[in-house]
């Protein structure tokens, strides 16, 4: 890719840059912490915000969706706008948008407009955070020489993504005030985020090139739309024309952006890092891991409370074993990756995270959160091990040190697995969850056409896409669905089973992936490219 490099300065001065460096990686901790929260922070007060606001059920779905959609759309552009306009800069736009737009979610008014304001603004919000995540990495990754930025980078990883874990535990505090501040809560991190990255002094650094305007708007429509399709493939069902056509289509707008990108002088994505094969093994090593970790957020968390008959903090608290794991295990990654390179680490988390998650899944059916723990851990320790020796791995093979452009492809993969892992997931317990609960109903007497209805009732209902509401009150399905509870209970921990299973299949996966990696290593900076 032709172009020239400027810079204000050198990434690591010595004598000086100590500081600097720790300054700036607590600064851009600060910075992405709210986009890690807020991943899951708006899902505990949606009960609160759909009832004081009157939202429909769709509406509220998309009131979380528009966030994520958001971010997978514009991450790629994200970082190449980092690349062409500088790091720190575009990291301080995203920061400010993001936080704008999080007060003015929080000012959403009690009226008409208050489904449309709050789906824009939380769109907004998932610019925002696409604009400051690759930036902010690209920053650490700048100011960290090559042979310390596994264990800097380890610990981004490892706070920022322990930082998804308290979303429920600060959603559910904040929502007994007002569920507004989830929203406002984002306003002091901001501030300490901005001043930690003035004080830093960050050297900045600019690639002069001209944007490709037409590759940006064919991603950003390939990405959303595919995405889309995978997010309501639950509510629409897979049969549904519009869930083929959005999926179809977003990944012909990609083939397309593709063969665009190959014949343009300045493209958003310089395809020829994939040459690379230890940087493509990389990204699939990613790519299946993330079908895992981002989803059993959401599913660790529903099977804590209805099986286990958790409370929402209950559940969080249920999370922070999973984290207990990882957050000792990225560490460790971290350091093995300095020492020894990413095939390693990698093999030890993909094959750690199969055996974890595996373990995990055989133990859902025991109802006993404290038994679990060790397999939870484990799981979490595996993605530990590989999520930061991965990603490193993979930006430091940039081409030219194109680090933004490079940032942007790898949380790319990283969202668009976990759409794709949501959605195929969550359509396994729907279902799984239906047949079982089908069955129980049918054994407690009712006619197997009114038991297969009222078992999809309540399994779209606690997988968090209801069609309609489970009977209530004196009615002999009522009294059924009371009287086999516990039933219920075990079923939903079974159909659980099948979703672990799932993730233990999708880590053997990357981990025969990551037997593909050269296991060469890098040591040196990339030299950038020259006109």
């Amino acid at each position: 890719m032709a172009g020239t490099s400027t810079s204000s300065g050198p990434a690591a001065v010595p004598g000086s840059a100590g500081p600097r460096q720790n300054l700036a990686l607590a600064g851009m901790l600060f910075a992405v912490s709210m986009t890690f929260i807020d991943q899951t922070i708006v899902s505990i007060a949606a009960p609160d915000i759909t009832s004081e606001l009157g939202l429909s059920a769709s509406g509220m779905q998309w009131v979380v969706n528009a966030y994520l959609l958001s971010l997978a759309a514009f991450f790629a552009l994200g970082g190449r706008l980092s690349d062409l306009f500088g790091h720190r800069r575009i990291m301080l736009l995203g920061t400010v948008l993001f936080v704008v737009s999080s007060v003015l979610c929080g000012c959403v008014p009690d009226d008409s407009f208050a489904q449309a304001w709050l789906i824009v603004f939380r769109a907004t919000q998932g610019l925002g955070a696409a604009l400051m995540f690759p930036a902010a990495l690209a920053v650490v990754i700048a100011v960290f020489p090559v042979e310390r930025r596994g264990r800097a980078l380890a610990l981004f990883f490892g706070v920022s993504g322990a930082l998804t874990a308290l979303g429920p535990l600060l959603g559910g505090w904040l929502t007994q005030w007002t569920w507004r501040a989830i929203f406002w809560v984002n306003v002091p991190v901001a501030v300490v985020a901005i001043v930690l990255t003035v004080l830093a002094r960050i050297p900045e650094s600019r690639r002069r090139e001209r944007l490709d305007v037409v590759g940006a708007v064919l991603v950003a429509a390939g990405m959303a739309l595919s995405v889309l399709g995978f997010q309501q493939a639950a509510a629409w069902g897979w049969s549904s024309v519009a869930t083929w056509a959005c999926i179809v289509g977003g990944l012909a707008v990609l083939v397309l952006f593709f063969f665009y990108e190959r014949r343009t002088a300045h493209p958003l994505i310089n395809f020829d890092v994939f040459r690379d094969r230890a940087f493509t093994v990389d990204n699939l090593v990613l790519f299946f891991a993330m079908l895992a970790f981002v989803p059993v957020f959401f599913f660790a968390s529903v099977y804590a409370q209805v099986s286990l008959s958790a409370s929402a903090n209950q559940a969080a608290l249920y999370l922070l074993y999973f984290f207990l794991g990882f957050g000792i295990a990225s560490q460790w990654g971290g350091r093995i990756l300095d020492r020894r390179g990413a095939r390693p680490a990698m093999k030890i988390g993909c094959a750690l995270g199969a055996v974890g998650f595996y373990l995990w899944a055989e133990k859902l059916t025991d109802l006993s959160m404290h038994d679990q723990w060790p397999y939870a851990a484990m799981a979490g320790a595996g993605i530990g091990f590989l999520l930061a020796p991965a990603s490193t791995d993979a930006v430091n093979r940039s081409i030219g040190a194109s680090y933004g452009e490079v940032t942007g492809i790898t949380q790319t993969v990283r969202n668009y697995a976990a759409a794709i892992g949501m959605a195929v997931l969550g359509t396994i317990l729907t279902h799984v969850s239906t047949d079982r609960i089908t069955t129980t109903l049918e054994q407690r007497g009712l006619p197997p056409a009114e038991a297969e209805a009222t078992a999809r009732h309540v399994a779209e209902a606690v997988t968090g896409h209801p069609d309609g509401q489970a009977p209530t009150g004196d009615s002999p399905v009522a009294k059924a669905l009371q009287g086999a509870g516990d039933a219920i209970r075990m079923d939903f921990a079974e159909a659980n089973q099948w979703v672990f299973y799932a993730m233990a299949i999708a880590l053997a996966v990357a981990f025969l992936c990551a037997l593909a990696h050269p296991g060469t290593r890098v040591t040196k900076e990339q030299p950038a490219p020259q006109d």
